[in-house]
């Protein structure tokens, strides 16, 4: 039988998660839709010709007795409620990031699900579910470059909207290593300091871009994650681990080398939504076989909560300049790893 899906927002990723569900996967069928422009979530089950409900009212969709789980894909800020009343409801919840907009509303959301006893919570950091760095954590996890020492990686943006800040570089652009690469090392961050290298002219006066942000874990691994959004050469993600014996770094997107004009050459990507999208659906795949496996296994509040953590550390050390101690509490045994 196919799970019931109730999405809440029908913007870009909310359209493209409908999408991808109705048309893509198996296992599930959207079946109800919200969102605070009603026309928005009328023109999105008209395009895809579904046989879905809309509702003015979230709290409504969420309460509907023909929906089994629900999305949440709206406005940032409307997370951390909609989150709650699902828990409330006792309903699967998949949560675009930010599972809230502050770390105390991802506590909040934690500890509510710790009290219904059950996960029900999965955010939506698809970096884990991408091949490449599965790949490469199966590399770290058999010791075969022995323990990670140092991890070197970039996250570059061809360019970015004049509305970007630089504060965004942590939490819209840093916020997918902050998470993927504590899941990578089974490892969580202790300090975090960051730099700022000579500004790129290319990028608008209130921003400063590069950044450098320089992370060690609890096991005493170094991290630096160069964040440059105005490369102008393309979308480009790198990350190289430094073991004891031996590298490995994140294979490149596929890409077919041409010799022409006297030159050889690759395409690099220029859209971050081609670099991921085959993660996408495989991050959703896998949230409904989980439910019907009876067992969410993906990233859980607690993953939302210690990223959410990590970036109020990482915008205080933006502003200081100095190393930041990242403190979290310990990891409650219901969200062992």
């Amino acid at each position: 039988m196919a799970l019931n899906l109730g999405v809440i927002g029908t913007g870009a990723i909310g359209r493209e998660h409908i999408r991808r569900c109705s048309k893509v996967l198996v296992g599930a069928k959207v079946v109800a839709v919200n969102d605070i422009n009603h026309q928005s979530a009328v023109d999105v089950i008209t395009s895809l010709q579904l046989d879905a409900q809309v509702y003015d009212d979230a709290h409504e969709l969420v309460k509907a007795s023909n929906v089994d789980a629900i999305l949440v894909t709206s406005w940032g800020p409307s997370h951390e409620e909609f989150v709650l009343a699902a828990i409330a409801a006792g309903k699967p919840v998949f949560c675009e990031k930010p599972l809230a907009v502050t770390a105390a509303g991802c506590k909040r959301i934690v500890d509510a699900e710790i009290k219904h006893g059950k996960r029900l919570v999965q955010v939506g950091f698809m970096r884990p579910f991408d091949r490449g760095y599965r790949a490469l954590k199966e590399v770290i996890d058999s010791g075969e470059i022995g323990e990670p020492l140092m991890l070197h990686c970039a996250h570059r943006n061809a360019s970015v909207a004049d509305t970007y800040s630089t504060d965004m570089a942590i939490v819209d652009t840093l916020i997918h290593e902050i998470n993927v690469l504590s899941w990578l090392l089974d490892d969580d961050y202790r300090t975090v300091q960051v730099v700022f290298p000579r500004k790129t002219s290319k990028a608008l006066a209130h921003l400063r871009d590069p950044q450098v942000v320089l992370f060690e874990t609890h096991k005493g691994t170094r991290i630096d994650v160069e964040v440059f959004v105005n490369c102008q050469y393309g979308y480009d993600i790198q990350c190289e681990v430094v073991g004891e014996t031996g590298i490995a770094r994140l294979p490149e997107p596929s890409s077919v080398q041409t010799r022409s004009q006297a030159r050889l050459s690759t395409s690099i990507l220029t859209d971050w939504k081609d670099r991921f999208i085959e993660a996408y659906d495989i991050e959703l795949q896998a949230f409904i076989h989980d439910l019907a496996a009876g067992e969410l296994t993906g990233p859980s509040a607690w993953d939302g909560y210690t990223a959410a953590v990590t970036s109020d550390a990482c915008i205080l050390a933006q502003k200081s300049g100095q190393i930041v101690p990242i403190e979290l509490p310990q990891r409650p045994a219901f969200y062992a790893r």
